[in-house]
């Protein structure tokens, strides 16, 4: 059973930086580079929504474009959020997402792995 478990969430100022790292285990029957990955955050009172994606390309949630960089090393198992320019609005929950495909859609309930999320705070 894939499990994910994500780090580095913290409180930051506005206009500062975190890096959140999620790394995966127990690819028994695949690796870790057979999957989609994904970034999503839910704030409070709010549905969960789509951040970053990676696979072969990334892309991102227009909110984050230009602001956030995810990026993954397959030979650590390990997937990676650089958030920089950080606003209040990206106050969340962040969570790792894994699915065992190239193609990765943007709807959270498609994907079967989940991390157990980490916090991310901005105070403006």
């Amino acid at each position: 059973q894939v499990q994910l478990v994500e780090s580095g969430g913290g409180s930051v100022e506005a206009g500062g930086s975190l890096r959140l790292s999620c790394v995966g285990s127990g690819y028994d029957y695949s690796s870790f580079s057979e999957y989609c990955m994904a970034w999503f955050r839910q704030a409070p009172g709010k549905e969960r929504e789509g951040v970053a994606w990676i696979s072969g390309g990334s892309t991102y949630a227009d909110s984050v474009k230009g602001r956030f960089t995810i990026a993954r090393d397959n030979a650590q198992n390990t997937l990676f959020l650089q958030m920089n320019s950080l606003k209040a609005e990206d106050t969340a929950m962040y969570y790792c997402a894994a699915r065992h495909s190239s193609y990765c859609p943007r709807t959270p309930t498609t994907y079967a792995h989940w991390g157990q999320g980490t916090q991310v705070t901005v105070s403006s």
